[in-house]
């Protein structure tokens, strides 16, 4: 199995592991855990960083791939990935500043940039997986 095979459904698990640490850290958080929160965001962070590399590095070898199905399961993909490709070219600064600011011990800013950030990157991270399912397997089932 070639390389650019093999990066789809891992791109797609990194982006659920992100989701998934995220949202632990979040939980953390709200629960008073700092340290727990700390290895968590940084565990997610690491998963969106690997995620991003394993991604340019499938369309370096592939490119795009243009939708194969048609219809209204076309116009759902297109609207997903579209707020999905907006909103994740926002959470990639706006995780990075919050990262920069909780490393700094900036916590008042961070907290005020995490409200926005962690909502639109769980979107980001969902929708990525959802982009994957249709993508690789709704459209070619169908």
């Amino acid at each position: 199995m070639a390389l650019a095979d093999v990066l789809p459904p891992v791109n797609a698990a990194l982006n659920a592991s992100a989701f998934v640490l995220a949202f632990l850290g979040w939980r953390a958080i709200r629960g008073g855990e700092r340290a727990r929160h700390r290895r968590l965001m940084i565990a997610a962070v690491t998963a969106s960083a690997l995620f991003l590399a394993g991604y340019l590095t499938r369309v370096a070898l592939t490119g795009t791939h243009r939708f194969p199905g048609d219809g209204l399961l076309r116009a759902i993909y297109v609207a997903v990935l579209a707020s999905h490709t907006v909103l994740a070219t926002l959470a990639a600064p706006l995780v990075l500043r919050a990262l920069f600011l909780a490393l700094r011990a900036r916590f008042p800013e961070h907290r005020r940039l995490a409200r926005w950030t962690f909502p639109i990157w769980a979107y980001v991270s969902v929708t990525g997986v959802v982009v994957y399912v249709m993508l690789y397997h709704l459209a070619r089932a169908g």
